[in-house]
């Protein structure tokens, strides 16, 4: 018997009032990356970023004390590696969601385009994420919400 696999694609696209260096950086550069990374009541206690092709994202997500309770665990860890990396217009890269002992729970490819628009940054941002395990449906259900959050974040920054 095979488990069922469970998949979802999303595009979101949103324009940033930053120049397209500084978007793209917000991206890979880890310091960057931990402000804005993840839904709100969620911080970034690891956010690592080796931006060449071959070279790895992490990210540990954790959850505030409500989120955790709710969830039953506080900490969501991400990583990834990078498959296409074209300053300051593209990034591809695989983020997948592991468990606690770095097994992949959800697997993701993500593409991100960054399209100058005057001072502005049009940021088009696509992903496809699938799994196996009970778990990742609810992952999946709140997939949008959490990038749109992230990305709400992000635009704070700037």
């Amino acid at each position: 018997m095979h488990a069922q696999l469970h998949s979802r694609e999303l595009s979101i696209v949103r324009v940033f009032d930053a120049p397209r260096d500084l978007v793209f950086k917000a991206w890979t550069d880890g310091k960057k990356i931990a402000q804005w990374f993840g839904p709100q009541g969620f911080t970034n206690p690891i956010a690592e970023c080796d931006p060449r092709v071959g070279g790895e994202i992490h990210v540990v997500m954790r959850a505030n004390d409500e989120i955790a309770k709710a969830m039953g665990f506080r900490d969501a860890p991400m990583r990834g590696r990078f498959k296409e990396i074209d300053p300051p217009k593209k990034l591809v890269f695989t983020n997948n969601a592991v468990d606690a002992d770095d097994n992949i729970v959800l697997e993701g490819l993500t593409t991100v385009t960054f399209e100058e628009q005057g001072n502005k940054t049009k940021m088009t941002f696509h992903t496809v994420a699938s799994g196996t395990q009970p778990q990742v449906v609810f992952m999946l259900q709140g997939m949008e919400a959490g990038w749109t959050q992230s990305f709400d974040k992000m635009d704070a920054m700037f």
